[in-house]
């Protein structure tokens, strides 16, 4: 079988389907990421990538998105989700820019299964233009159902271009922890985090002298709200027994205290077994990654779909969804120190690991598609 994944141009839609590409790869079958920009990253975990949209990356999709909505991005941006139709409205733009390029890629690939990340909607035009089965890969917390129908409606021109109609097989891969949302939807699927490749330092296979606390923003809130929670940390790290280390990619934060460590790029999935702690942005797959880790998390969302993760995060008890402003010693010490964050960032974890492995739910989509 060949499966084809189509995610937009950003690695926090990429990575997360990662592990289901190579449950197909080791079960015999063939792969192809179609998506370009930050995207096209995904090759370094060793997966064949066709660049649909050569030149696009984030910064020119979001300037696209701010230039046709300006006043619905603002509102994406300050955490207020739209309705069906506001939502199908930012997705269509994203849409646009891609899918003639994914449509090229499968007419001549000819797969006969196309994954989607969850609310892209370029696989689901392009699914129905090749006739073949969806399946919608989501990729934390976020609910982002019922929107078929409306993309149809609003993207006409685009399915009639294409000879599309919505495909008659759909389903859908949840990888959430079932305690943390109201709904599951479709199929559950274990996340399995893949953070990128990175060589590992040295330091991280020896036990920490003292607390380690992970610090991340994520690849992409540093370029929309700043390092401010970093500078924070950093104003504060003095004060607390615990070793900080900064996972900030190519971010300089400037001088560092004696027990704050910069690292640059440095794989999420490989430093958290080693965090009593981490504190983030509230990006979905670090918000998954520290999940199945079972640390706990103090989230300091910026925008998007961070408040949703921040939230559940607070709800289910695994961690402390905070403002910057209220970033302060008291709460780094609690974060460490609050014996019921751990208890239930276990739990969770747990919970985690006993959902279907990427292995047994590529053999049922095979015999679901087939």
């Amino acid at each position: 079988m060949r499966v084809l994944f189509v995610a937009s141009a950003g690695v926090g839609h990429a990575f997360p389907m990662v592990s289901l590409a190579r449950a197909f790869v080791a079960a015999g079958h063939e792969v192809l990421f179609a998506t370009t920009g930050e995207g096209l990253a995904v090759g370094e975990a060793g997966l064949p990538v066709a660049d649909v949209s050569p030149g696009m990356n984030r910064s020119v999709m979001i300037a696209k998105l701010r230039a046709e909505h300006p006043e619905l991005v603002r509102a994406m941006q300050a955490g207020r989700i739209g309705d069906l139709r506001e939502t199908a409205e930012l997705i269509g733009v994203m849409v646009r820019l891609q899918v003639d390029g994914v449509i090229e890629v499968a007419r001549s690939w000819k797969p006969d299964l196309v994954v989607q990340s969850q609310a892209q909607h370029t696989g689901l035009i392009c699914a129905g233009a090749l006739g073949i089965p969806l399946v919608e890969h989501n990729f934390g917390l976020v609910r982002a159902t019922g929107l078929d129908e409306t993309l149809r409606e609003q993207l006409a021109d685009v399915f009639a271009k294409h000879g599309a109609e919505l495909p008659e097989r759909r389903t859908t891969l949840d990888v959430a922890p079932p305690s943390m949302v109201d709904t599951p939807v479709g199929r559950p699927l274990r996340y399995v985090p893949y953070n990128g490749a990175a060589a590992t330092p040295g330091w991280l296979a020896e036990p920490p002298l003292r607390p380690r606390i992970a610090v991340t923003l994520g690849s992409v809130a540093p370029k929309e709200t700043g390092i401010g929670p970093v500078q924070r940390i950093l104003a504060l790290a003095g004060e607390i027994d615990a070793e900080f280390v900064l996972a900030l990619g190519a971010v300089d934060p400037g001088p560092l205290p004696a027990n704050v460590r910069g690292t640059g790029w440095l794989p999420l999935n490989a430093l958290l077994p080693t965090c009593a702690a981490i504190v983030h942005h509230g990006g979905a797959g670090t918000t998954m990654t520290a999940l199945d880790a079972g640390v706990p998390q103090l989230v300091l969302p910026s925008g998007s779909d961070r408040y949703v993760n921040a939230a559940g995060v607070h709800a289910r008890g695994v961690g402390i969804a905070a403002e910057e402003s209220e970033v302060d010693s008291v709460l780094l010490t609690r974060l460490l120190t609050e014996e019921s964050l751990r208890i239930e960032a276990a739990a969770v974890r747990a919970e985690l690991r006993a959902l279907p492995a990427p292995a047994t739910v590529a053999a049922e989509l095979v015999e679901w598609a087939s």
